[in-house]
């Protein structure tokens, strides 16, 4: 067994492994990094430009994990690709929506590089992207086309409670087993369950490490924090002030819409539109129309009825007037350029009756990350575009985080029991964290933390 990271960067990025097992050859995942620009961002595809790759498999469609399936496709033309039957009703938006946004790049900020791929294209590959339910193992390896007889590695996806779709794989060899966590979320959410791992062992574990360096108070739960937004809400609203929560079009807007919906119903916010971005829109449609499919709790709620959703738009979100008390739930979560959420905050920093309230990860290096570590009253630089900003209005962070905390990962290393633990996707001081753990509970284990590029072999 052999295992290449592909990621470009040494911490969260674009995720892509490349196995070879047995003479079969998968790559698992094709993300894009969020921080770079043009093909910087992508994944070390050449690599493997020699290998006959028979499959690509996605754990699930947020862009760090797909963003580059139609380049991958490019180098592969006759790798099918495999997914879970939710993330096959996503992944076209979700790569038609990097098509518009890569365009406006080119457009406003001049990245001649973009769009890396196109509409056309995206259309063309659609016929060879495969859904499958949790826990059916499916056949990958085209080998056995030509060679009749010859066994093939199977793969099966394993629900991880991180977003709608999301997965972890498993994949079976005839002498050896590997399971890739993919992003996952061990706890339950507002509504998705959390994940379902629990048979799993495996001979190599390749793992996330996205919260390898946040503690979590022994006193947390989840209640108290939902407890404590819907007071900073109340706050905020009684003040006249309006609440910006920049999330991820998939999966963190519709968490924090159904939480919403929870709090008016129970009378702890007051009733009111929600204005939400397009993208954030159509996937909570899915949500709502997907009910029936999916791992939930609250499986009668329908987000689109529920609550009174209003699309804003860059322009509209540039126009409005902030007062009054206004709720956005909106695309992105890390207010990169060129989206509604870096402009909202841009005109509420330097406002004290504003508040920006971040509910899940947020690099450091993006505007979202700047704003989260800027104090009250310091001047500083949000983004190229928004240039230099004094932080005035309220910011805060709640943890309602859609993945696994450091310890419940050390805790399923255990259950597990590989004699190999690769890590990945995580900041290399969570990597640290967590190998350390390893290390010290199970020090019979091998752990590895690939470099880009870096090869193991099992």
């Amino acid at each position: 067994m052999k295992i290449i990271n592909l990621n470009p960067g040494d911490e969260i990025g674009a995720s892509a492994w490349f196995l070879e097992l047995e003479g079969n050859r998968l790559l698992m995942d094709a993300g894009i990094h969020p921080k770079r620009e043009g093909k910087e961002g992508m994944p070390l595809f050449d690599l493997i430009a020699k290998e006959d790759l028979d499959a690509i498999a996605l754990s699930h469609c947020h862009h760090d994990h797909v963003g580059s399936l139609p380049v991958a496709l490019r180098h592969f033309p006759q790798a099918h690709v495999l997914m879970t039957e939710l993330s096959y009703f996503l992944v076209e938006r979700v790569l038609h929506n990097s098509v518009n946004v890569m365009t406006k790049q080119r457009d406003e900020v001049g990245i001649k590089e973009y769009p890396l791929y196109t509409h056309d294209e995206v259309d063309d590959i659609a016929p060879v992207f495969q859904g499958f339910k949790y826990n059916k193992e499916i056949e990958w390896s085209q080998l056995k086309k030509v060679q009749i007889g010859l066994p093939s590695p199977t793969l099966e996806f394993y629900d991880a409670g991180h977003a709608l779709g999301s997965a972890g794989m498993m994949i079976r060899g005839q002498k050896q087993t590997l399971f890739y966590s993919g992003d996952v979320s061990f706890r339950d959410q507002t509504i998705l369950r959390g994940a379902r791992f629990e048979d799993v062992k495996a001979d190599v574990l390749i793992l996330e490490t996205t919260r390898g360096n946040r503690e979590v108070a022994a006193d947390f739960t989840r209640e108290k924090e939902v407890e404590r937004l819907a007071a900073s809400i109340q706050k905020v609203l009684a003040r006249k002030g309006s609440v910006l929560i920049p999330t991820f079009a998939l999966g963190r807007t519709q968490e924090i819409l159904a939480q919403l919906a929870l709090l008016m119903k129970e009378n702890k916010i007051p009733r009111q539109p929600i204005y939400i971005g397009g993208l954030g829109r159509v996937f909570t449609e899915i949500y709502d129309l997907q009910a029936h499919r999916t791992h939930r709790q609250l499986t009668n709620l329908k987000l689109t009825e529920a609550l009174h959703l209003i699309v804003l738009d860059k322009n509209k979100a540039e126009q409005m007037k902030l007062g009054g008390g206004k709720l956005f739930v909106i695309t992105a979560g890390m207010m990169s350029e060129q989206t509604a959420a870096h402009d909202l905050a841009m005109r509420m920093v330097g406002d004290p009756n504003q508040a920006v309230f971040f509910v899940g990860y947020a690099d450091s290096e993006t505007p979202g990350g700047r704003l989260k570590k800027a104090k009250d009253g310091e001047t500083f630089v949000f983004s190229a575009s928004g240039g230099e900003l004094t932080r005035s209005c309220q910011v805060e962070e709640f943890d309602l985080t859609a993945h696994a905390n450091r310890d419940e990962l050390v805790d399923f290393v255990g259950q597990v029991a590989p004699h190999t633990v690769i890590l990945g996707h995580g900041e290399p001081d969570a990597r640290q964290w967590i190998e350390n753990q390893i290390k010290l509970k199970y020090p019979k284990m091998k752990v590895f933390q690939p470099k880009p590029g870096e090869a193991i072999t099992c």
